[in-house]
Formats: structure tokens, sequence, C-alpha cells
């Protein structure tokens, strides 16, 4: 799956941010049916959420946040949800190895029911739990259908007894996201950072991105259409980044042609783990 920096959420229930998400520049698109969407109106966001993913394929990709495994409306968001044109599932609240590896033959069922193979809808597991931090890298590793996991700081920081900082301070919670970002990246998942809920502060948002960026996040969950490209600038390598990154390949490959190993570019030691940030720098602009 192509790399996603930003991740979307969308309320399930309301159809006209539905169709302007859709029509936005994010990368993917989170349907929601839990958090947003209460109780009263959950069978209404099942059906305009399989509305919108029986539309024409294009635009962002389009994942569904289930409510909990454990829930009673699980099944029935399942029932509505899993079809063509659904890339994956979002999956709150993921505690242990047990909860994606029961859930995984349950949604076999749901896909064979919609003329899907098995297997093809992906999965994103939250931690947003100390038990599921401290179970993180096991759950990157317990399924072959997920693709990411993600960071979510105010149910995290619920299960703590802390009161959340709203990220004013980039460096909040910085041992709970490095983890969720080193384990994702020991199972080669993406990893997705947690939201800024101040939809109005850019500056906020560009600091807490660009730490994410250092922690090893790949991508970010946003709220706010305008959260989007303050993100995308964030993931995506500057000018000056990708310039450096062609003269290294270039002056790596003709040293490789000549035999030799290791050189110097611009007076800085340049080996095959320099190499291949390099190379990820130049991937990287492919997808902005």
């Amino acid at each position: 799956m192509r790399l996603i920096r930003s991740w979307l959420f969308v309320p399930g229930d309301r159809q006209r941010m539905i169709d302007k998400a859709l029509a936005l520049s994010s990368d993917a698109v989170i349907f929601d049916i839990e958090d947003s969407v209460t109780p009263e109106n959950k069978s209404k966001a099942r059906g305009l959420i399989s509305k919108a993913l029986g539309r024409p394929e294009g635009g962002p990709l389009r994942f569904v946040r289930l409510n909990g495994l454990d829930s009673v409306w699980t099944d029935k968001d399942l029932e509505a949800v899993v079809r063509s044109g659904l890339t994956g599932l979002m999956i709150p609240k993921v505690h242990s190895v047990d909860n994606l590896r029961d859930f995984d033959g349950r949604l076999s069922k749901f896909e064979t029911g919609a003329g899907l193979a098995i297997g093809s809808v992906r999965l994103v597991a939250v931690i947003e739990s100390a038990r599921g931090l401290v179970n993180a890298p096991a759950i990157a590793d317990s399924s072959p259908r997920l693709t990411a996991l993600m960071f979510g700081a105010e149910d995290f920081a619920l299960d703590l007894g802390i009161i959340s900082s709203h990220v004013r301070d980039p460096g909040d919670m910085l041992y709970a996201r490095s983890a969720a970002a080193i384990a994702a990246a020991s199972a080669r998942l993406q990893a997705i950072d947690r939201i800024v809920k101040d939809i109005t502060d850019q500056e906020c948002l560009q600091r807490d991105t660009l730490k994410a960026v250092e922690l090893g996040f790949t991508g970010k969950a946003v709220i706010h259409p305008d959260q989007i490209e303050t993100v995308h600038r964030a993931f995506t390598p500057s000018e000056e980044e990708v310039v450096w990154a062609r003269r290294v390949i270039s002056a790596y490959d003709e040293a490789s042609a000549r035999g030799d190993g290791a050189i110097a570019v611009e007076g800085r030691l340049i080996d095959w783990p320099i190499v291949e940030q390099a190379r990820r720098i130049v991937e990287a602009t492919e997808i902005s």
C-alpha cells in the first residue's frame, strides 16, 4: 500500500462532510462510526458510508473506523461496510494480539459474503491504552492484514489518568509516541501519529507534526481539511533534501561501479545506510 501522510476523520452520519472529504487532497479518509456518531445515529452512518464506498474509485483511500470489537454494533458495522470500495478498517482500542486474531476470522466471513477475496480488507490497529502500548510490538506482528498502527493520545491519557496537554507541547507523551512508532517500524507498518484537536492553531500542528517525523511516524491523523496541507508539507522532503539525496545516490552509484563502498559527499561520509535514506527521500517525493 502506498505511503499515507494524512488520515482525515469524517463523521459517518454527516452526508455533507462525506461528500466534501472524497474531493479533498488527503491521502486517506476514515469514515467514523465510533466516537463521533451517537448511538441513535449509528444506523444512519452505516447507510451513508456504504453508499460512499460504492462511488467510483479515485481520490483518498477509504477506511472505516468501527465501533469497538466487543461492541454490540460491530457485526452490523461489518455487514454494512465490508464491500467493494473499502480499503481497510480502523480498529479502536486494540489491547492484545488476541483482539486482532479473533477478529480476523470474523472479518473473513463478511469478505466472503460480499464477494471479496479473504484478506483483501486491510487493518489499522489503534494503540490507546497502557496494555496496548506494552503489547504493541506483538500486535504489529499479529496479522498480515495490518497496514498501520495509530497512537490514540486522548484515550491513552484517560487510561493513565492524566490530563491531556492538548498538544501544546510537542514533547508531550514522547515515550508512548516513540514506542508506538518503533513497534510499527519493527513490523514494517506505517505509523500514524495522534490528532491535534485545535483546528485553528497551525503553528501547534506544525510543531507536533515535525516532532512526529522525528519520532519515525509516517503519517498523522487530522480532523479538519485545514490541517491537511500542513501535515503534507511536514512529511514531504524539501527541495534541498531532494537535491542532496539525488547527489548522494548518483555519487554512490558511480563509486559502486568502481568498486568503492564508501565515499564522501560535501565532506560527509556516505555509506549504504545513508544511501538508503537518500533513496527513501526521493521515493517520498513521488506521492507529494
